[in-house]
């Protein structure tokens, strides 16, 4: 649900509404000690119900701030920090600093975390969670310049930077196929957690991948398996598939921490690449360890963090057209994958017990 905001509302309206004073509300806001926890709920519910925002100081009667916003979803996925490494990188010798805003455990906290980093009047923001609502986006980047980075947007005030993942799914799910793999299962995650938009970059590379399979001859054997939670281990998932009376040959996995869940618990059950293969997405810096040489997709983090800071100045600067790039995958092949052996994607079953016949 998008967040209504009006900035007609003051911090007395809230004080009104909650039945509080205007000083309980201010520590509320800041989140200062000695709050107990029913006047936080009457507060943040009467803050949600009027669309309250703290007042600042105009943009325009204040000048720069020299501060860009990164929403991510997450600090534990290492591809987001490849992307906070390349935005770093590009402001180096600029007067510009990164406020950094993780979204937390929860999925749907996107425009939370995007809305504090406009309201501390940041001079733009890049945003990555993919449980954003569009229409929620367009508003707010007509007063602060956005770059949504993954989601395939056709926007009009905020500017979009994604990788090919069409492309990057076909490339992953044709190179086991070349190897010589037939059952290839894709795990990825929840759709909920993209908000079920069909333009998110799991959603695509979900369906990309059902779609080769199906031009390879192979929509009967497509199977996608999707991450309930976060708790939800990819690594027990995978164990359980591969427990099947018949066990698939390869997996595709939506990203690379997916596909480590995957190997560990190839690994657990004593099995190789030629028995199981494995392919990732993202190519973190992980992936290219020797001791895990994890087939992947590379979408270049590094890159897409300095390109969106490039789109940010540019918006800065003036530029009012959306802009949106596209970023060429590279599959990057390790030792993850192999041909699979011939046989091996089926159990052994249990020696048959013959009957003595009678003489």
């Amino acid at each position: 649900m998008a967040i209504q905001v009006n900035h007609s509302i003051t911090i007395e309206d809230v004080a009104r509404a909650a039945g509080v004073s205007r000083a309980a509300v201010s520590k509320v806001i800041r989140d200062a000690y000695g709050v107990s926890d029913e006047m936080k709920t009457k507060v943040e519910a009467a803050i949600d119900e009027l669309g309250y925002r703290p007042r600042v100081s105009a943009r325009a009667m204040r000048g720069a701030t020299y501060t860009l916003g990164i929403e991510i979803p997450t600090i534990k996925n290492p591809f987001f920090t490849k992307i906070i490494s390349g935005a770093a990188s590009a402001l180096e010798g600029t007067r510009y600093q990164l406020i950094i805003a993780p979204m937390g455990p929860h999925h749907d906290r996107g425009p939370q975390a995007i809305q504090v980093l406009a309201d501390r009047q940041v001079d733009g923001i890049l945003a990555v969670s993919t449980a954003v609502d569009p229409e929620w986006l367009e508003d707010l980047a007509r007063h602060t310049p956005i770059v949504m980075l993954g989601r395939h947007d056709d926007s009009q005030h905020y500017d979009t930077l994604v990788n090919d993942d069409v492309e990057g799914a076909r490339m992953a799910v044709r190179h086991l196929y070349d190897l010589g793999h037939r059952d290839i299962v894709h795990l990825t995650i929840d759709p909920v957690w993209e908000k079920h938009l069909p333009t998110g970059p799991h959603a695509l590379r979900a369906r990309s991948y059902r779609q080769t399979m199906a031009e390879l001859g192979l929509a009967d054997k497509a199977r996608v398996v999707f991450l309930k939670s976060e708790e939800d281990g990819a690594r027990e998932v995978a164990l359980g598939i591969l427990r099947e009376p018949v066990r698939p040959t390869a997996f595709f996995a939506g990203h690379d921490e997916l596909a480590l869940g995957v190997l560990t618990a190839v690994a657990d059950l004593g099995l190789t690449p030629s028995d199981v293969s494995v392919v990732g997405y993202d190519d973190t810096e992980i992936a290219a360890h020797p001791l895990v040489s994890l087939t992947s997709i590379n979408q270049s983090g590094t890159r897409m963090g300095e390109i969106t800071v490039r789109l940010l100045l540019e918006r800065i600067a003036g530029r009012t057209e959306p802009v949106h790039e596209v970023i060429t995958p590279k599959l990057m092949t390790r030792t993850s994958t192999a041909p699979p052996h011939e046989g091996r994607g089926r159990k052994p079953q249990a020696p048959r017990l013959l009957t003595p016949q009678p003489k």
